[in-house]
């Protein structure tokens, strides 16, 4: 006889799917010791650089019981974004996962659908949805469900479809069956080491956020250093260089989502085109993109860091 927790395990990986996941593994919720002397080096180091929001909530990042009351399982989910069209060779570079609507709009709504699911077949479940706007390591969460394994880029990586999809989480008061820890595939491979374009990954394993491409394009919001001119290889908006150099992503194939779909502005937009945008354009075009958060201000100080 199918037990409880082995019942309701299966029907949220079921659930999962017809949202358009591809992939969800279930943690026991509890602290995670293990990361917790990597984050205290890392702040220590501070190669959060000026990302102070990193040094709060120390505490509520390692243990999900003070994000959710009597928290009992981490369901962590991946939902691919890789596209199906590009970029013209020649412009100013997007991120790939900036290339549709903003994700954190999109994933947080079917993950709202999946926790109402649970609560119509279930009963009295309580918990709360997390797309990358709270303290909640996505990567050890969903490394230590067996999703993946964190590569030397420090991006969670699996073999099937390599590394291009966002992570997302449900953390419930539901106990589930847990899901264990896949094995490192990275081998002696060093080609994401090799080919950043700041030298950000500054060992295996080990990435400097103060000197990644992302995060002088995105959070910054200061000049960006001079000592980087010459280095950002068109780089205007984030950067897939250490992904899309893995081995791993020839396995990536197009995601299936409309809402992903790569805005027309982005297939036709020239360097000319980015340079003269205008306020109404920028927020007619990206009103519903993460390249918003930039701002108009933001994107014009790349363009005009890169020219």
């Amino acid at each position: 006889m199918i037990n409880s927790k082995s019942k309701y395990s299966t029907f949220i990986k079921s659930e999962a799917k017809r949202l358009g996941f591809i992939s969800c593994g279930i943690s026991k919720a509890g602290f995670l010791e293990d990361e917790a002397p990597r984050i205290e080096n890392w702040l220590s180091k501070n190669q959060h650089g000026t990302m102070h929001y990193m040094e709060n909530n120390f505490d509520k990042r390692l243990n999900p019981k003070l994000l959710v009351d009597d928290a009992k399982s981490v369901i962590s989910l991946l939902f691919n974004y890789y596209p199906s069209e590009f970029q013209p060779l020649g412009s100013f570079k997007i991120s790939k996962y900036a290339y549709g609507n903003d994700y954190h709009l999109v994933i947080k709504d079917k993950l709202k659908e999946l926790l109402s699911s649970l609560q119509n077949d279930i009963g009295d479940v309580n918990g709360r949805v997390f797309v990358d706007s709270a303290p909640v390591l996505e990567k050890a969460w969903a490394a230590k469900s067996g999703l993946g394994w964190i590569g030397k880029n420090s991006n969670l990586i699996t073999q099937k479809v390599g590394s291009f999809y966002f992570i997302a989480e449900l953390i419930i008061d539901l106990d589930l069956d847990y899901d264990s820890p896949t094995s490192d595939h990275c081998g002696s491979c060093t080609a994401c080491i090799d080919s950043c374009p700041t030298e950000a990954i500054i060992a295996p394993y080990q990435v400097d956020g103060s000197k990644c491409i992302s995060y002088f394009t995105i959070e910054l919001k200061e000049n960006i250093p001079i000592e980087m001119k010459g280095k950002f290889d068109d780089w205007a908006f984030g950067c897939d260089v250490c992904q899309d150099v893995c081995p791993w992503n020839k396995f990536s194939k197009p995601h299936n989502e409309p809402l992903f779909n790569t805005k027309p502005e982005i297939l036709s937009f020239s360097k000319k085109d980015w340079i003269e945008i205008t306020e109404d354009v920028f927020k007619n075009s990206f009103k519903d993109s993460a390249i918003k958060r930039t701002k108009i201000e933001g994107l014009k100080r790349n363009f005009e860091f890169l020219k």
